[in-house]
């Protein structure tokens, strides 16, 4: 899946209403990407890295939307 507009330079963009964390460049349903976009509810992460996520309380995305 192509990185969104505001993340082309990040690859872990998480969600602060779930704290699920969705790996872009693993993405193949583009539609939980969208609708985070269009909530507004996202982050990233600095260093970019699913440690630093997890770090921060997130959960990687696992594919249904739960944990």
């Amino acid at each position: 899946m192509k990185r969104p507009g505001n993340f082309e330079h990040f690859r872990w963009v998480g969600d602060k209403r779930t704290q699920i964390v969705y790996d872009v460049d693993a993405m193949t349903d583009p539609e939980p990407i969208n609708e985070l976009m269009a909530a507004g509810t996202f982050i990233c992460f600095g260093p970019d890295n699913l440690a630093e996520a997890r770090n921060r309380g997130y959960r990687p995305f696992n594919g249904t939307g739960h944990d």
